[in-house]
């Protein structure tokens, strides 16, 4: 292989819970695409086989890393130089088919990295993952709570949103910066997934369509029904929901999200859409 035809790193990125992980699986089913596997780590993140930037873990984990200053990294971070570039590949390369065309690593932090991963590697790609902040919400106290009982890690839906919330926010200042990008709304992958995938298979510029039977629409449906039930007032969620409404209804709407319909959103910022490949 010479080096024109040398396999691209593709990023992933997205919050936890908002799709990155059935996203990176379909990808890594196209042959020309070899996603991280059999690493022994958690969803095969490649941060948690890299030893030269923090892991989400390091400023609190899923809904609060973001809100850590340190967590956006940039082309001006002391981390980007070649030697990191270079070790970063060498904890990754053993988990990938190296003849694929694109190598896939898929790690949540990458929203809020693009610009320091872009640095170490020029020719790379990136695909983000956007989901409803009140779903992510409610999939992420799921989870935390299924995960660990310590009460430390205790998080109001209100508080996730508001991590949604700033991370997007680092996120939309960092776009101008990024050359190679695509961004997916999850509501549209799973409602059209062979749409969205012709999408992404034109800004990766495969010959092949990318298959898409890995790809569930109903994922977010009980997050809907808590949602829809918390606008009882007797609901012990209803509290939650008022607040999110009052804080943030704003925000969220401003990203084309509402908060009576969590299974859709709306154009939102007419610069989201791919940038070459």
């Amino acid at each position: 292989m010479n080096e024109t035809d040398a396999p691209r790193l593709l990023f992933v990125g997205g919050l936890h819970r908002s799709g990155t992980t059935p996203l990176a699986r379909t990808l890594a089913t196209h042959p020309d695409i070899s996603g991280l596997s059999g690493t022994g780590v958690r969803e095969d993140e490649g941060q948690h086989l890299q030893r030269v930037y923090p892991k989400a873990k390091v400023y609190g984990g899923s809904g609060r890393f973001a809100f850590d200053p340190r967590s956006h990294l940039t082309e001006a971070s002391p981390l980007v130089t070649p030697e990191n570039a270079d070790l970063l590949r060498q904890a990754w390369d053993p988990y990938w088919d190296l003849s694929a065309r694109y190598l896939v690593e898929k790690s949540p932090p990458n929203l809020v990295m693009g610009r320091f991963l872009q640095a170490l590697f020029p020719d790379s790609s990136m695909i983000v993952v956007i989901r409803h902040p009140v779903v992510v919400a409610l999939s992420n106290k799921k989870w935390r709570k299924m995960l660990s009982s310590d009460p430390r890690r205790f998080q109001t839906v209100s508080s996730l949103v508001q991590h949604w919330v700033t991370a997007h926010r680092v996120f939309l200042q960092d776009l101008p910066h990024l050359r190679r990008l695509h961004v997916v709304h999850y509501e549209d992958l799973v409602a059209d997934p062979e749409g969205e995938c012709a999408r992404i298979s034109a800004f990766l510029q495969l010959d092949a369509p990318i298959p898409t039977g890995t790809l569930s629409a109903s994922a977010s449906r009980q997050y809907e029904q808590w949602w829809d039930q918390w606008a009882s007032w007797w609901r012990p969620g209803h509290w939650q929901r008022r607040v999110i409404e009052a804080r943030f209804g704003e925000d969220l709407a401003s990203f084309g999200y509402d908060l009576d319909d969590l299974s859709t959103h709306r154009p939102w910022k007419p610069d989201l859409a791919s940038t070459s490949a």
